[in-house]
């Protein structure tokens, strides 16, 4: 091996090991970094000393130090690293002797228990404004019920039902409207309305110049003209085939002229007929129903093909939601059916609030392959026309009926870490959440399949500041060292 590559190969290894060393100084300093911090912590600085001098005199904390190559465990002693974990031990025991802390939750503790606790301030907890949430009580004061913040009831047994509810959509009853639309192309000579008149059955709306009118019009004249004439010839053979005078193959041929003419002459008025015709070229659109002009696409000038729609007629006294059924609820929403039309409530973004009542009288017969869907039509009366075809809605349905249950407020019910709870009266101002299980629920009201009895008082509002009090615990507070 040559000389250069020996020195080469000397100045790599120093390099790593001054890096190493350069490291491990780094972690010391980190190390005696957190423990300063540790040492000026609140109240437990007392706890932190003892762990800094548990290490026989190092800086960095056997507990706290880095565990690796650099630092190995044998250099600062097994002895020192024995001394923590007595340390932190002995804290955790103060954390839960003195202070009373139990990783046992007030919602899994006998309500007796929790009113029989004490507290480090040798009082009980219940009663101790700053230890009082460690037992989920809370103290409402009459104030709060009196102004309004809180409100209490009594538990009771109410009607409920098993809804399914939807998403859909609010469009015309089909039944109450007329789409309009010209069957000859025209120039629009006038509109007779506007948008949101009222309008009679037979009314003129619109009127056109139509150079296909004033074709069939012509038309019609033309075979008008000759029928008569093939009336006459056929009347005058007639007289001649009873005078012995012509033959009578010259009256059969006048005879068929006449009922071809005739032919003629009657279908060229019904189709005159068919396009309305009023004047000379002249359509006039008449109103089919009454109603309300709901839309309009016609202006004066505009040339207007056949078959265009220019304007919607109606009544929107009733409409129509229709809702997508999923496959899972065709059984429940049959047979219910089967027994006479199903309610269905329907809630609008644009009034909230307040609540629609109809009737489902449609369940489609074809499923969609896609969605997995059948369409279900609701029909809702709109009095004052507050809703509008085209707003989307919340359709609820109510198959199952009702049926008697313990229910209450479902404001009532809160959460707390995938748990159910409800804040129970106890004893005078003093109310313990208590936990339950929920059962089915209408929106308004939940049922209470377990947790609670008929006659007990809740709260049913203002249950959100209860728990926001009695959870402290978990936004930092605590009881006073």
């Amino acid at each position: 091996m040559s000389s250069r590559f020996t020195g080469v190969l000397s100045f790599i290894i120093v390099s790593l090991f001054a890096f190493a060393l350069m490291g491990c100084v780094e972690r010391d300093a980190h190390g005696e970094t957190a423990n300063v911090a540790e040492a000026t912590r609140g109240d437990h600085g007392d706890h932190a000393d003892h762990d800094k001098h548990a290490g026989h005199g190092h800086e960095a904390s056997p507990a706290a130090a880095p565990k690796d190559a650099c630092c190995p465990a044998g250099e600062h002693g097994g002895h020192g690293a024995a001394e923590g974990g007595h340390a932190e031990q002995g804290h955790a025991e103060h954390a839960e002797g003195e202070h009373g802390h139990s990783e046992r939750s007030d919602l899994d503790r006998p309500a007796d228990e929790l009113f029989a606790a004490r507290c480090e301030h040798n009082v009980p907890t219940h009663q101790c404004d700053e230890c009082r949430y460690e037992v989920g009580v809370v103290r409402v004061v009459p104030d709060l019920i009196d102004g309004g913040l809180v409100q209490v009831a009594s538990v009771a047994s109410r009607k409920l039902d098993s809804p399914i509810r939807f998403t859909g959509e609010i469009r015309f009853d089909e039944r109450r409207v007329a789409h309009l639309a010209p069957v000859v192309a025209g120039a629009v000579r006038r509109v007779l309305v506007d948008v949101g008149e009222r309008v009679r059955a037979g009314q003129p709306l619109v009127e056109l110049d139509s150079a296909d009118l004033a074709g069939a019009q012509g038309a019609s004249l033309e075979a008008a003209s000759a029928l008569r004439l093939a009336e006459r010839e056929y009347e005058r053979q007639r007289e001649l085939r009873d005078a012995k005078v012509a033959s009578e193959k010259e009256y059969l041929n006048a005879r068929e002229s006449f009922e071809a003419a005739r032919a003629r002459a009657e279908a060229a008025s019904r189709s005159l007929a068919g396009l309305g015709g009023g004047g000379a070229g002249r359509y006039v659109i008449r109103a089919p129903i009454a109603g309300t002009v709901l839309e309009m696409h016609a202006v004066t000038g505009e040339f207007v093909e056949s078959g265009r729609e220019i304007m919607l007629v109606g009544d929107t006294a009733g409409l129509w939601v229709w809702v997508d059924l999923f496959e899972k609820h065709l059984d429940a929403v049959s047979t219910a059916q089967r027994s006479g039309n199903l309610t269905a409530t329907v809630k609008v973004d644009a009034y909230p609030g307040e609540t629609f009542v109809g009737t489902l009288d449609h369940v489609g017969q074809v499923m969609d392959e896609a969605s997995r869907t059948v369409k279900a039509r609701v029909s809702l009366a709109n009095p004052g026309g507050r809703l509008r075809p085209g707003m989307f809605a919340d359709v609820t349905l109510h198959p199952e009926g009702a049926r008697d249950a313990l229910a209450v407020p479902a404001t009532a019910v809160l959460s707390d870490a995938g748990r159910d709870f409800v804040f129970v009266r106890h004893d005078g101002e003093y109310f313990l959440r208590r936990p339950v299980t929920r059962g089915i629920s209408n929106g308004d009201f939940l049922e209470v399949a377990g947790g609670l009895s008929p006659g007990q008082e809740i709260v049913t509002v203002g249950a959100f500041l209860l728990k926001s009090d009695v959870l402290r615990s978990k936004m930092g507070a605590g009881c006073a060292d």
